[in-house]
């Protein structure tokens, strides 16, 4: 027999073992939206003429997000929203969701800005790739080696928030999900980076840093794939070629392992971080932010991650 939808009797197309609750296809829609414009309101208000900024991938995330966020502020004529993708230069893989990107954003009338690596860095990941000899067969953890995955995020945020500065964004929304959240949260316990626990939960704008918008934080991964797949909304279903050895793959299984056994893990695990960082915060000083020596890039030590991964030279 088909269960009946808890608000208004009709089929349901999704049960939430968190919850308790099985939602019909409207009251799902209802649901992730409530939940987005709850978090948006609490965490990050929107303020008259703010650029919103969102950082576009094509993949299910990002493209929930962005139609969320078209839902929410699309209008409002004194809301401008742009959509950023980063082209990593990812052969086979980037080059579809890219064209998703731009036919979703021409569909919605979204205005798109693509930045590659190439012409940040003068280097695709591919080529980082082998420059760096991310090569599977040689790669271990175990020798603390900086993998595809670390490297690919701190050149792509860095991009994020150049681009979304220089159009004057107010604010730089992006698609990490529940799963997401919990999943940093608990590599940073297992690494001991207290600091970087503080700076993740940031919902204040750092100097020469755009604020970070997360309206999906509190919304299952599994319940974004089945929202952006109602709406046909573009899914990366193909995973990169250069994931692997990922550590937060193993804290997705441990997590997943947890939120089966133990329903509501996860968003037990956010709101317990939620409550725990303004007391941590009080004790670290990391408002004041310096400038890179090379790229001139805002950062925390006198040199940027990105540049140093890219190894630049101060007179470059």
């Amino acid at each position: 027999m088909t269960a009946k939808c808890r608000k208004c009797s009709t089929p349901a197309i999704i049960y939430q073992p968190y919850s308790g609750l099985h939602l019909c296809k409207k009251h799902f829609f209802e649901d992730v939206e409530r939940k987005a414009k709850l978090t948006i309101r609490r965490r990050y208000p929107v303020k008259k003429n703010d650029v919103i900024a969102v950082g576009f991938s094509g993949g299910k995330d990002s493209s929930a997000a962005l139609l969320l966020m078209h839902k929410i502020f699309g209008g409002r004529p004194d809301i401008r929203i742009v959509a950023i993708t980063i082209d990593e230069g990812i052969n086979g893989y980037r080059n579809h969701s890219i064209e998703q990107a731009r036919e979703m954003t021409k569909r919605l009338g979204i205005e798109h800005i693509i930045k590659s690596f190439k012409d940040e860095y003068g280097k695709t990941m591919d080529e980082l790739v082998v420059e760096k000899k991310m090569i599977e067969n040689h790669y271990s953890e175990d020798k603390k080696e900086v993998g595809p995955c670390s490297y690919c995020g701190v050149l792509r945020k860095k991009i994020l928030n150049k681009t979304a500065r220089d159009i004057g964004a107010t604010k730089l929304a992006i698609g990490h999900n529940l799963d997401d959240e919990a999943q940093t949260i608990m590599l940073n316990h297992f690494r001991g980076d207290v600091e970087r626990m503080v700076r993740f939960s940031a919902a204040s704008e750092l100097d020469g840093f755009i604020i970070r918008m997360k309206p999906l934080r509190k919304i299952p991964e599994k319940e974004i794939a089945l929202y952006a797949y109602l709406n046909d909304l573009p899914m990366e279903l193909t995973a990169c070629p250069h994931s692997f050895g990922a550590l937060r793959k193993e804290v997705r299984r441990l997590l997943n392992s947890f939120e089966t056994n133990h329903p509501g893990t996860k968003y037990a695990l956010v709101s317990g971080y939620d409550t725990l960082v303004p007391l941590i915060a009080q004790a670290l000083d990391i408002s004041e932010m310096k400038n890179c020596q090379i790229c001139g890039e805002p950062c925390n030590d006198d040199v940027c991650q990105a540049c140093k991964m890219l190894e630049k030279k101060r007179n470059d």
